[in-house]
């Protein structure tokens, strides 16, 4: 990855965060990832820009998704996911760059692995949490096994569910 800090780099290398939660903006949950975030992206030398919170509404997550992802190189969503009948956040990335979800079977695979070496209940809650936009890569995750993803036009980052998950790079 190329970071502000990078010889090579002349381009200033950003990110926003999206922080999505209904419980967030009533206080019954407390974020605990804008810090860790922020001082991981510094150590890195990507400036952290804008961090935005917004409840679990699909409209409000695309828009902002939207606007975020076209003024900072880096977008990344925290919260609004998980094994949950109300995940809508995966859906809210896939309708913002306009592709197809379904499950992926490379995501079904390593969730599979990851039952079987735990121990886990393979239900449908995780199921969904296959659920991948089209074209999105990978990211692998130890704590779930659900992997998380990056998306975007050029390459793109982005992090594992639990503490964050879904990124987008700025198309360009």
């Amino acid at each position: 990855m190329t970071t502000a800090n990078s010889p090579a780099s002349k381009e200033v290398v950003t990110a926003a965060l999206l922080v999505i939660g209904s419980k967030i903006l009533s206080g019954r949950t407390k974020d605990q990832n804008i810090g860790y975030i922020a001082q991981y992206l510094t150590a890195l030398g990507i400036d952290l820009k804008e961090v935005r919170v917004v409840g679990d509404e699909e409209r409000a997550i695309v828009d902002a998704l939207n606007a975020l992802r076209h003024r900072c190189t880096y977008v990344f969503t925290t919260g609004g996911i998980g094994p949950t009948h109300g995940d809508i956040t995966t859906g809210c990335v896939a309708k913002a760059f306009g592709v197809p979800i379904d499950a992926d079977p490379r995501a079904l695979a390593i969730l599979h692995e990851w039952v079987k070496a735990t121990g886990a209940e393979m239900n449908e809650a995780r199921l969904r949490m296959t659920r991948i936009p089209k074209g999105a890569a990978l990211v692998l995750n130890k704590v779930s096994g659900a992997p998380g993803f990056w998306i975007g036009k050029n390459r793109a980052r982005g992090c594992a569910r639990g503490r964050y998950r879904h990124a987008a790079r700025r198309d360009r």
